[in-house]
């Protein structure tokens, strides 16, 4: 019996999605791989080890901060722990956030704080995920250092002149995540209720968190 195995069968009207083959590679790329390929050679970790914190840092997702943020809403002596020590207080509830420092600054109604990273992405991946491309863009990380209300205006966040705007510049050494100020109206919500409320961008600086409202 002779089978055809021409393609035929009928794709609709999806669009093209282009493979990153289809594109040139870059020297970012180019440095990339050289890097990995130079770790793997002299022996700082294997190939295997290397494709597994990969996978980890790419598995992470904006909950796990929100856990760390509801918890710290709930408990005071929580967040004082956060406050002076994420990593500490991210292993007391189950998170590992690598080696990299993350240092949590607190929204008030006297400060609201926001993150950028003025040379390139740094970014708590390990604590909320991958940066959104907005974080990346050269128009955000030059223009939050010098018109941080502004920038703050087109992600639709009033700030009251009355209250200070302080903007951290993340780098390799340390990253920054912002304990968003806790909305009136949740004093009998439970800390899963509460994490409904945290955001990945609120956790950035760039917005509130939601109000009880909004869900």
């Amino acid at each position: 019996m002779s089978h055809d195995h021409t393609h035929e069968h009928d794709h609709g009207d999806h669009p093209y999605q282009p493979d990153i083959e289809d594109f040139p590679f870059t020297e970012r790329m180019v440095m990339t791989q050289a890097v990995a390929e130079l770790i793997v050679e002299k022996g700082i970790c294997t190939a295997d080890e290397l494709r597994q914190q990969i996978e980890l840092m790419d598995s992470r997702e904006p909950g796990l901060g929100a856990k760390l943020v509801a918890k710290a809403w709930a408990d005071p002596a929580y967040k004082a722990r956060v406050l002076e020590d994420v990593g500490k207080a991210a292993a007391e509830i189950g998170i590992d956030i690598g080696d990299i420092p993350i240092k949590a600054i607190e929204n008030t109604g006297d400060v609201h704080n926001v993150v950028v990273c003025t040379l390139c992405s740094c970014y708590p991946r390990m604590l909320i995920g991958l940066p959104p491309d907005w974080y990346k863009s050269r128009a955000y990380r030059s223009r939050t250092v010098k018109e941080p209300r502004k920038v703050l205006e087109e992600f639709g966040t009033h700030i009251p002149d009355d209250v200070e705007v302080r903007v951290h510049d993340s780098t390799a050494d340390l990253r920054y995540i912002v304990l968003p100020a806790r909305p009136a109206g949740t004093e009998d919500w439970d800390e899963h209720k509460l994490a409904q409320l945290i955001t990945r961008d609120s956790m950035v600086g760039v917005t509130p968190a939601k109000s009880p409202e909004d869900l």
